[in-house]
């Protein structure tokens, strides 16, 4: 069950890059100096600690715990029902899912040891671990599978688990009905399950295949669309993963300890803490001793810092994600192709990349991460910084300079405002000198979050800062700008070619199949660009050398609680 839909994911990626909570038209010719970007800097890379001996004697002296970062976590400790992704980081090690998906955006086995899909692609069986239990050493069987796929189907659902792109068969009849069951799930036997499902979606494996909750536990109180009872239990979770829930201390940390019961067996490391720490202190715990795990930023600066550390274990990956400006298609101005082509070449996008991200970064091309499966930029339009190429682009759509410099159309001026939560985004001042250079008013206002987020949703807005939600699979960066839901594509965005193709996308299982539709796709999408894409980023995350295997835990990775399970703390 993937724990972010469409409508929440824009809004939980608004303004990232500055927030950090981030009919077809003329087409664009590439331009016939632009080359293809060259992506083999934006590879993951390892720094190996070169003085493991230099580890802060007071993480030293920690021998059975394990102390990572968390930023603001909100209590709500239950897979599908909390708004604040940092919830979904708490409840990871928590909880164990069917299936999980790896970096390369793979599948593999978590409580299922194996799973079977029809030739029509709408049923799944799922297989699970024999003899597996919840923490408390109650059992875990298919039964809790089917419950749980039925709160998150329930008339009063409205958490973040969307089902619509795939939809079990009797969905309806359970919510609108007087069906007391979903008639497509069908429990076989204690260890199998069958789910037939209404559309074929490749996604639908890791809908389907999300964290498992109990029903003895969760579903003592549970009544058809009466799912409040629920909230008395959102701070004493229930789960399956490698580790149980031991306190939680508001706005301090969580504390874990191990799963006896875990099926891969007790984790090493008796206790896991999460520390409420924001990210500008995070290098002097690290530094200090006081964590053993963190994130640190994009800053080379900050990369040399910890390799003088000496006990840093650091890692500089390609985040799975893009930063953006959301561009507001409804906008008479905004909704003329041309005039969102002129706003992409006349941004120097490198200077804001480089401002950004000071060599960790890269200017994006394509929407979707340069180290997913299906990335690709040929045949994609370029738009290297060419003010004369935009200019002429406006001139063409009409708007002309005036006596004052600002471009005008029937006696309208060019002025565009840029939605921000964050005085200092790099945006604002390079923005604000190419695009006034162009002719443009352009005018950053930084607002608080929530208030971002109603003029976004109420359409009240030229352009905002945002950065995508990790990018498991391709159709996770597509997806909004194929339906005409204002809550999900909050640009207004309409192509029907681009529609089409992202339907195609998630109507096919094979993978070289895919490959050419979102080949294409990115094609038709820079041809008529909805948004202005701005950067692939790498992150530095960084871990003490006593840590074995920490390269395999990244905080809020699908496989993290897999990872976790996995470390050690080295012998001296």
């Amino acid at each position: 069950m993937k724990l972010t839909k469409r409508p929440t994911a824009a809004a939980a990626a608004l303004l990232a890059g500055a927030l950090l909570l981030g009919g077809c038209a003329a087409t664009a010719e590439p331009a016939p100096d632009a080359t293809q970007n060259d992506l083999s800097s934006m590879k993951n890379e390892f720094y190996q600690a070169t003085d493991p001996g230099k580890s802060p004697a007071g993480a030293s002296a920690r021998t059975d715990s394990f102390v990572s970062t968390i930023s603001k976590p909100g209590g709500v400790f239950l897979p599908g029902f909390y708004d604040n992704g940092w919830d979904g980081n708490a409840v990871q090690p928590i909880f164990a899912s069917l299936v999980v998906t790896n970096d390369a955006g793979e599948a593999e086995p978590d409580l299922a040891e194996k799973w079977d899909v029809s030739d029509d692609g709408l049923t799944y069986t799922f297989h699970l671990r024999k003899g597996l239990t919840f923490s408390d050493g109650s059992p875990l069987t298919a039964d809790d599978v089917a419950f749980t796929l039925t709160l998150l189907n329930d008339p009063q659902y409205a958490g973040g688990v969307d089902f619509s792109d795939i939809v079990i068969a009797g969905t309806d009849d359970y919510r609108k009905g007087s069906a007391t069951s979903l008639s497509g799930i069908t429990v076989i036997d204690p260890t199998t399950i069958r789910i037939v499902t209404e559309k074929v979606n490749p996604l639908a494996l890791r809908t389907l295949g999300g964290p498992v909750i109990s029903k003895a536990y969760y579903g003592k109180g549970y009544a058809k669309g009466k799912l409040d009872y629920l909230k008395d239990l959102y701070g004493k979770p229930l789960g399956a993963g490698p580790y149980a829930l031991d306190k939680y201390v508001e706005g301090q940390e969580i504390d874990y300890v191990a799963n006896e019961h875990y099926y891969a067996g007790k984790p090493s490391i008796q206790r896991v803490i999460f520390k409420v720490i924001s990210s500008d202190s995070a290098l002097q715990n690290f530094e200090n001793g006081d964590i053993d795990q963190g994130g640190f930023g994009s800053d080379p600066a900050t990369l040399t810092e910890l390799q003088n550390l000496g006990f840093a274990n650091i890692e500089a990956r390609v985040v799975p994600d893009y930063g953006a400006i959301w561009v507001n298609n409804k906008k008479p101005a905004l909704a003329d192709t041309k005039v969102r082509q002129a706003l992409y070449y006349g941004l120097d996008r490198q200077q804001i990349v480089d401002a950004k991200f000071k060599g960790l970064g890269q200017v994006a091309d394509v929407f979707a991460a340069p180290t997913q499966w299906s990335y690709t930029n040929d045949g994609v339009t370029q738009y290297p910084y060419d003010p004369d190429k935009a200019g002429a682009l406006l001139d063409e759509a009409g708007w002309k300079k005036g006596s004052d410099g600002i471009r005008a159309k029937d006696g309208e001026k060019l002025k565009l405002s840029y939605i921000t939560t964050k005085q200092d985004d790099p945006v604002i001042p390079i923005a604000k000198q190419t695009y006034t250079d162009l002719g443009i008013d352009f005018v950053a206002e930084v607002l608080d979050a929530n208030t971002a987020f109603e003029r976004l949703y109420s359409g009240d807005y030229d352009l905002a800062g945002f950065r995508s939600n990790g990018l498991s699979d391709p159709n996770d960066a597509v997806s909004e700008f194929g339906t005409d839901d204002p809550n999900i594509n909050v640009t207004g965005y309409k192509n029907d070619e681009v529609t089409k193709l992202i339907k195609q996308g998630v109507s096919v299982f094979d993978h070289d199949a895919r490959q050419k539709i979102y080949t294409e796709l990115y094609q038709k999408l820079s041809e008529d660009p909805p948004i202005i894409l701005l950067d692939y980023r790498k992150s530095l995350s960084a871990w003490n050398a006593r840590i074995e295997n920490g390269e395999l835990f990244t905080t809020g990775n699908d496989d993290a609680a897999i990872a976790l399970s996995k470390l050690k703390i080295a012998a001296d």
